[in-house]
């Protein structure tokens, strides 16, 4: 099974994200129930392949070591010890993949293959505002701040999030 999840998830790194979702949405229809689709398989591999080499670096820990001699069950070692110990990096990962599903929406809205017109999105109002650059050019800068400071927002959280998760960074300033 891991062999074969992995050799998937290599698939689908081989291409680039906004090309699988751009087929996905074209293939789905524009919708934001498809569009959060879109997203959510583009960017499973990324968690896939974090949650695997996470919990096979756990997996080898001399506490599981410990706890399989001391005859834990494997159920209870994975509830007890891999899967607490394996979350952090997942948590990191997810408040970097909200600043991606940003992005990836206001492309995806940008090019009509997002939202339905009557849904607000960052993306409808750049595509939107383009046309009024040269006289009205607020109508496109404002969304396009308002994109970079939400992908910034997100990614200096996860940043945090990284700092304050990581055993080894809590190690080295103690």
């Amino acid at each position: 099974v891991d062999a074969v999840l992995s050799r998937l998830t290599d698939v689908m790194f081989a291409f680039p994200d906004i090309l699988l979702a751009l087929v996905i949405m074209a293939i789905l229809g524009p919708s934001l129930t498809n569009l959060m689709i879109a997203v959510g398989i583009v960017y499973t591999p990324i968690f896939a392949r974090i949650a695997r080499g996470s919990v096979l670096s756990n997996k080898n820990s001399l506490y599981i070591e410990a706890a399989q001699s001391m005859g834990v069950s494997n159920l209870k070692i994975m509830w007890k010890h891999i899967i607490p110990n394996s979350m952090a990096p997942l948590i990191v990962q997810v408040t970097l993949s909200f600043a991606f599903a940003i992005l990836a929406e206001a492309a995806l809205s940008f090019l009509g293959l997002g939202v339905s017109p009557d849904t607000p999105s960052w993306g409808i109002m750049l595509s939107e505002g383009k046309d009024w650059m040269e006289s009205a050019w607020w109508i496109a800068v404002f969304p396009g701040i308002a994109i970079t400071l939400a992908v910034f927002s997100f990614n200096v959280m996860g940043d945090g999030l990284r700092d304050a998760l990581d055993p080894r960074l809590k190690n080295e300033s103690a």
